[in-house]
């Protein structure tokens, strides 16, 4: 029987501090770490640009510090321009990081980037497994997209004979009143604006 488990993709995300001088660390940082890192040939946009950029925003924050007239105008929008080149070096680093699953995390690591790991669920498979209470179980299968119904039936002598159970709209059902120590069988199948399917191959679970 198989059981259903989640795998994680990892998320580079930018969280940035909101102290300018923290924000000119950080991109400083990220530039630092990228820079001669073999794992990132041709970032995009270019280091040389987002160093620009740093240079544009300490400069302007210099500036803002001195309360000249316009000065923290000019420094939110340089900040708002590095920001947004650390949103599209973000992107070039999470392509990378899809490119090797298995060390994406370290990849993102290695940028300078945050990591954010969120789950990623494997698509259902048929499964059979025992209820909460006793002489019950519970039964999910694949779904068939929008609109489809699904037929279910269950057998006790080994496929002999088959009961059939309410369909459903949903890629699941329950089944209960069975007797405990019984091998249960049951298959599926769905029915679609396509036509109905064939029955499944038969998941067998012990009763308890």
């Amino acid at each position: 029987m198989v059981q259903n488990k989640s795998i994680h993709r990892s998320l580079a995300i930018l969280k940035l501090p909101k102290v300018v001088a923290q924000i000119i660390t950080f991109a400083q940082g990220v530039v630092t770490a990228m820079t001669n890192n073999p794992k990132f040939p041709s970032p995009s946009p270019a280091l040389s640009v987002i160093t620009a950029a740093i240079a544009a925003l300490a400069a302007a924050e210099v500036a803002a510090l001195t309360r000249v007239k316009g000065a923290v105008t000019t420094r939110n929008d340089k900040k708002a321009a590095l920001v947004a080149l650390l949103q599209q070096l973000r992107t070039y680093v999470q392509t990378v990081a899809d490119d090797d699953p298995d060390n994406s995390a370290n990849v993102i690591q290695s940028a300078g980037f945050v990591v954010k790991k969120t789950p990623v669920h494997k698509p259902r498979t048929f499964t059979l497994t025992q209820g909460a209470a006793s002489g019950t179980a519970k039964v999910v299968c694949p779904t068939a997209g929008h609109r489809a119904s699904y037929d279910w039936e269950y057998s006790t002598d080994g496929g002999k004979t088959w009961v059939e159970l309410p369909s459903t709209l949903q890629a699941k059902t329950s089944i209960t009143g069975l007797t405990q120590g019984a091998t249960l069988l049951v298959r599926y199948r769905a029915v679609t604006k396509s036509g109905v399917a064939d029955w499944s191959q038969p998941q067998s679970l012990f009763v308890k």
